[in-house]
């Protein structure tokens, strides 16, 4: 069963910005700069969907200098996509038994 924490990860990633930049990261950390560079967002407006994405605890921070780098949290999308794969598996448990059943 999904949960509203679920609920509100899909919510969070589902935006296709924060969705292009969690891919960016999942390949390497990055800064704003290189981000901004990257997907051709405002800086304003980039640095707000990272902050959606921190708080929703999708990314981490690492500062460095003056910049700040992104790191994607690698167990959080598993987490996710372990929900998925659950609900994949009972769905073709419940197809098969259906199989063997003239109707649902």
């Amino acid at each position: 069963m999904m949960t509203s924490v679920d609920t509100d990860l899909l919510r969070v990633l589902a935006d296709p910005l924060r969705l292009r930049v969690v891919t960016l990261l999942a390949r390497e950390t990055l800064c704003t700069t290189h981000l901004v560079e990257e997907t051709g967002a405002r800086q304003t407006n980039l640095s707000n969907h990272l902050r959606v994405l921190r708080e929703a605890g999708v990314v981490e921070t690492e500062p460095c200098g003056r910049f700040t780098y992104y790191r994607l949290r690698p167990d959080v999308i598993e987490a996710l996509a372990g929900r998925f794969a659950d609900l994949a598996s009972t769905a073709r448990r419940t197809a098969e038994a259906n199989v063997k059943q003239s109707c649902p």
